[in-house]
């Protein structure tokens, strides 16, 4: 029997080591799909939303370390994939799109769905390309994954809906998927000129992100060697939080006093994988240094005396012996102590009491935090969701925390633990949702139930999109079109036979979070949270504290005083 180029397709695809792929169904894809139906070799993850499928796939990818696969029809269906792999592409992570597309014959003459998904896809892709030859296969899927493990992001194969139902006749060689881990460091030079710059500080800092995967051993070497407190990036949290009596929490705009003045009050500053962007909490007067597997970061977020191209561990281990030793650890001393006031006095916000509401955000995710397991995977939606979680979740070496952290989509988390529940079957997977987030996505659920997906979904329900409304506060606008309205999402979720709990006392929280946990299946906790809740970044400009006076008096001057009273009772007499 001839193959087809789907079956050629899906084929590569196996012989890649995918399992699995992530999609809705349609016209053009009906090929691809009677290929995976008669191969039984590759599941097919039905989703509601392609959005949903290619942050699932994006995941999926990131848990599994390899490369995953999602799909869409031609026209809107792969449109609707854009702004997911948009995330997965920033993420760096490797995922394969297969955007369905017309009939060959019809293209050019604006035929019903048609796109130019070849323009569509350019900018969050490496590699996109329309397959319009049975030859072309499966040298062309090769390519694509080639690409999108080689240089970490995502690749698209154009295939129109009639090429892949077309048969080949030829005998087609094995293809092989190359994946390789070289090492990446800096020439002994190279590391002489750094480790002078480091053993001449007096008081080093070190800002530690994403890059410092798998390096957790080495980074803390470094930081005994130099005596350094470490601030981390966000995307460095789930790495290198735990274990690790150098931490001086986060900086940046959700971070915290103790990690600002870190860096601030450093003479040298050395980045070790991060991108960090906001350039108003880098040091001024500090030597900066920065180690990043890509040299095109060198130097793009603050102006370096010195930076170089490594793996941060690999980079760490040739760096230590030309080190010198220090001895003074006044410079750690005082903010490991800074940092753990800090902790302190932001462990005294998440508390609750039964009968005193309102529920606080931080109490819900302390608890969260207590109660999950210590191999737990938390995705988190973009907004306070993320705020809370960097603060409040404690990480382990066996926890992770996935997030749009870079693209800073919203609605993120509910698919993300979609794809995260299915490559690991076993973890638990809790996704911590605002309920703007969910509720743009919501459909999703349906996911869930449908393939019984045990993720707990904790929803953090305050009626609006509070971030935003924090952000509308500080430069001192009155919030506008930021209400959501009050849902009981926790019934919504019983209607699509989902367990749902619902929790509006602080004092049935608790016993809330271990129902959900212990529940074997899916769950929607609908927590009903402070909508007034006030997250102040370590570093106020003088236009956010005149933003936020402009605030509190259009505030009074627009009859809504009983807002700013609220806000006091919530914030300042706890």
């Amino acid at each position: 029997m001839k193959r087809t180029v789907a079956d050629l397709l899906v084929e590569s695809l196996r012989s890649a080591g995918i399992e699995r792929i992530y999609g809705i169904v349609g016209d053009s894809l009906n090929a691809v799909l009677d290929s995976i139906r008669r191969s039984g070799k590759i599941e097919w993850i039905s989703v509601r939303h392609e959005e949903v499928a290619a942050f699932a796939a994006g995941s999926d990818a990131m848990l599994s370390n390899s490369i995953a696969v999602c799909a869409g029809s031609s026209g809107p269906g792969n449109l609707h994939l854009i702004n997911g792999l948009y995330d997965c592409h920033r993420n760096r992570i490797p995922v394969l799109a297969i955007a369905a597309h017309i009939p060959s014959n019809e293209l050019g003459g604006q035929y019903f769905q048609q796109t130019r998904p070849e323009l569509l896809f350019r900018d969050c892709s490496h590699y996109c390309e329309v397959l319009t030859r049975p030859e072309q296969m499966p040298r062309m899927v090769t390519m694509a994954m080639q690409h999108a493990i080689s240089q970490e992001g995502v690749s698209v194969i154009i295939l129109p809906g009639d090429v892949a139902a077309l048969h080949d006749g030829e005998i087609v060689p094995p293809q092989v998927i190359h994946v390789t881990k070289p090492v990446v460091r800096p020439t002994d030079e190279e590391l002489e000129k750094l480790a002078g710059y480091l053993n001449k500080g007096k008081k080093v800092t070190i800002l530690a992100g994403a890059g410092c995967a798998g390096a957790h051993t080495e980074v803390m070497a470094l930081c005994d060697a130099l005596k350094s407190p470490m601030v981390i990036a966000l995307r460095g949290k789930e790495h290198l939080e735990y274990d690790n009596p150098y931490s001086v929490g986060l900086t940046g705009l959700i971070g915290y006093a103790s990690g600002y003045h870190a860096m601030m009050e450093c003479d040298v500053l050395l980045m070790l994988g991060t991108d960090f962007p906001y350039r108003q909490f880098f040091p001024e007067k500090a030597d900066i240094l920065q180690i990043d597997i890509r040299g095109e970061h060198l130097g793009r977020r603050a102006a370096l005396s010195y930076g170089l191209v490594g793996d941060v561990k690999h980079t760490i281990e040739a760096l230590l012996p030309m080190l010198k030793v220090k001895k003074d650890t006044g410079h750690l001393d005082k903010h490991v102590k800074d940092y753990a006031k800090v902790r302190k006095d932001l462990d005294k916000m998440a508390t609750g009491k039964k009968g005193k509401g309102p529920i606080h955000p931080q109490y819900l995710t302390k608890v969260v935090s207590d109660y999950a397991s210590e191999n737990a995977i938390f995705t988190c939606d973009v907004g306070t969701p993320t705020l809370w979680a960097a603060r409040y979740l404690q990480m382990s070496e066996g926890r992770r925390l996935l997030g749009s952290f870079n693209h800073g989509t919203m609605a993120n988390a509910l698919p993300q633990a979609i794809g995260a529940q299915v490559s690991r079957k076993d973890a638990q997977v809790i996704s911590l949702s605002g309920d703007g987030g969910l509720a743009m996505l919501m459909g999703d659920l349906l996911t869930l139930k449908v393939h019984q997906l045990p993720v707990k979904v904790v929803v953090f329900n305050n009626t609006s999109l509070s971030f935003v409304e924090l952000e509308m506060k500080a430069a001192g606008y009155l919030e506008t079109g930021t209400s959501l309205g009050e849902f009981n999402y926790a019934s919504i979720a019983e209607g699509m036979g989902i367990k749902g709990i619902r929790v509006e006392d602080p004092g049935d929280l608790e016993d809330a979070v271990k129902q959900s946990f212990n529940h074997n299946g899916p769950v929607l906790l609908d927590v009903v949270v402070n909508r007034q809740e006030l997250a102040l970044p370590p570093k106020i400009e003088f236009e956010q504290a005149h933003g936020f006076t402009l605030w509190m008096l259009k505030t009074v001057l627009n009859g809504k005083g009983d807002e700013l009273i609220e806000l006091a009772k919530t914030n300042l007499f706890r």
